[in-house]
């Protein structure tokens, strides 16, 4: 017999989003510190709680530990990891990157591969599907998503609206469409380099941090901004373009319609035409960080006048914002101090004296999944980083 779908069914549907999402934001949790938090009667929270349990949504955790003397210890009840996975995927621009977590927050694994820049949306979704499938042990078409019930996904591109599932008046995105017809389920989508900045400041090198500046240097420029303590998109989620600052006034055009930008000297393909340009080598990043291993002079140069713009950009956002934490990530970190010393310098060299020794300049620790990792975040909307954010669909 179908179950009614009146006003109380609905009614009791709330207070099941109610009680997972408590146990998806904060743990492990007794009945009684759940009664506490989600307002409901003993007797509502209980059945709830009951149905959710015999369900296999729920399920019972660890006892906690009670001081000697105050009786037995309260029974917990937690999400059941096996009960479905939450799901970041971060379209980059030459490479897909997704990252699975289940129900308890546990990481699940992550993945990523390379493809080219052209490759058609509808391409890079079949390669999602299958990097997600092979992530969490099932076919594509047997993915459980269980309660979470959305993807978080990062983009390329600074006119990226926000997490919203219905864009209003903006055309969605290409893989918006794509996904949920592949999935079934709501996609949230945001610029994938301000979700790299959330998973660092949750997850990675400035966890805890209040005040972060992210900086990406890859085949873009970019990065995000916690102000506060919570996740910075500006007025029309343009935030974090750190890449359009201008270095050079009389230097190349970008890409933005601008001249001179960071992007024109820190991105990729400007740092290794800069490096063949003086005689050097390299196709790619690693062929430049075996350069910069063996000591060739004119690839050290070349890195060293790079970090130097790139610290001038960052004392100067750091003048405006003052973050206590710079996390720096992307391809090219991967040349080592060749890049961060010069950086490390000139920010000290040009940041107000003040400030000189509270800034921490960090590299980025969590590669290449970053975004991803940061889209599962936004879709859990569990952060005190996003009490400002924009929400997504209630989950």
């Amino acid at each position: 017999m179908a179950p009614p779908r009146g006003p109380l069914s609905q009614l009791r549907r709330g207070h099941e989003e109610l009680v997972l999402g408590l146990l998806r934001k904060h743990g492990p949790l007794s009945r009684g510190e759940l009664g506490k938090r989600c307002g409901l009667s003993r007797t509502t929270l209980y059945d709830i709680l009951a149905e959710l349990v015999a369900s296999g949504a729920v399920v019972t955790a660890s006892a906690q530990e009670t001081p000697r003397g105050r009786g037995r210890p309260a029974e917990t009840l937690t999400l059941n990891p096996d009960a479905g996975q939450a799901i970041g995927i971060d379209f980059a621009r030459r490479g897909l990157h997704v990252a699975a977590v289940n129900l308890a927050h546990e990481i699940v694994g992550s993945a990523s591969e390379p493809h080219d820049a052209d490759l058609p949306w509808e391409q890079r979704v079949e390669l999602a599907e299958r990097l997600v499938g092979s992530l969490t042990g099932t076919g594509s078409g047997a993915l459980r998503l269980g309660a979470l019930d959305a993807i978080g996904v990062g983009v390329v591109g600074a006119q990226v609206e926000g997490p919203t599932t219905d864009p209003g008046e903006t055309p969605p995105h290409p893989v918006q469409v794509l996904l949920r017809e592949r999935f079934g389920v709501p996609v949230l989508l945001d610029n994938n380099t301000r979700l790299a900045a959330l998973g660092e400041a949750i997850w990675g090198a400035a966890a805890g941090g209040q005040d972060v500046l992210y900086l990406r240097l890859s085949h873009g420029v970019g990065g995000g901004l916690v102000v506060g303590g919570s996740l910075h998109r500006g007025a029309y989620g343009l935030s974090g373009e750190f890449g359009h600052i201008t270095v050079d006034p009389g230097g190349a055009r970008c890409d933005c319609g601008g001249t001179g930008c960071l992007e024109t000297v820190a991105s990729i393909r400007a740092v290794l035409d800069a490096y063949r340009a003086t005689g050097g080598r390299a196709a790619d990043v690693p062929e430049l960080v075996k350069a910069v291993r063996a000591g060739e002079r004119s690839a050290l140069d070349v890195l060293d006048r790079v970090g130097g713009r790139i610290g001038e950009v960052l004392a100067a956002v750091c003048n405006a914002i003052g973050p206590s934490v710079i996390v720096v990530g992307g391809e090219l970190v991967e040349t080592g101090q060749a890049l961060v010393e010069p950086i490390e310098r000139t920010l000290h060299d040009h940041v107000m004296p003040v400030s000189r020794h509270r800034v921490s300049l960090r590299r980025a620790t969590l590669g290449e999944v970053a975004g991803a990792l940061g889209g599962i975040a936004l879709m859990l909307h569990e952060s005190p980083l996003l009490s400002r954010y924009p929400a997504g669909p209630d989950l």
